[in-house]
């Protein structure tokens, strides 16, 4: 099972990559659901004598981060009429290549720090790259549905570093953790939805103006 959770931690970091290279929120979209799906199975690799509490966060986190939340984007984008992220701060070449400094930093600062097992490392070296690629996804995309597909990154990260103490962290803290996010992701769509309606809304009352004239 070690070499399938070192698998899991390398399809995470391609996600990473794949949000990073692309202008198409669609293709964000999937990329962070793949992401959580990814995250969700990681838990049962980590640690194969399955209990209660690793299956009940090993299914809320797919629920969640792998069902829920993208649908519910992929909801916002046909609601606000946006499919592309236009002129973002950061070109997509020169995002790729800061994700890779991401990648190094990460798997840098794990191996400057006195952790137990490679097992360790690794995660923490994925949580770290994945962190700063979401800030980065945060800070240097225009849209604000790409924003919360950062924030989303940045919160998977957040999540990997804590599967390093699964065993340890209560199942019901970690599911309030799920269910912020969920609630947090839920309020920036609406308020997303209704910025947009009211730009709608003077566009039109200006072509209305203009006509009359």
């Amino acid at each position: 099972m070690q070499r399938v959770a070192e698998l899991l931690l390398l399809l995470i970091v391609l996600t990473n990559f794949a949000v990073l290279g692309t202008a198409r929120l669609g293709t964000c979209i999937r990329a962070i659901a793949v992401q959580g799906l990814l995250l969700g199975m990681l838990p049962l690799a980590l640690h194969p004598a399955w209990s209660v509490h690793t299956i009940g966060l090993a299914t809320g986190t797919i629920v969640i981060k792998a069902v829920l939340l993208p649908r519910f984007l992929a909801w916002a984008i046909r609601e606000a009429a946006v499919r592309r992220e236009v002129e973002p701060r950061i070109g997509y070449v020169a995002s790729l290549l800061l994700g890779a400094v991401a990648v190094a930093v990460g798997f840098a600062t794990a191996q400057a720090l006195p952790l137990p097992d490679a097992a360790g490392s690794l995660l923490v070296a994925v949580a770290l790259a994945t962190v700063i690629v979401g800030f980065l996804v945060l800070t240097t995309r225009i849209k604000a549905l790409t924003q919360v597909v950062g924030y989303l990154m940045l919160e998977n990260g957040i999540y990997v570093f804590g599967l390093t103490q699964s065993e340890r962290v209560p199942f019901m803290v970690e599911l309030g953790v799920l269910l912020d996010i969920f609630v947090g992701v839920f309020i920036m769509g609406i308020v997303v939805f209704h910025i947009n309606r009211e730009f709608d809304t003077l566009g039109d009352g200006k072509s209305m103006d203009l006509a009359g004239r």
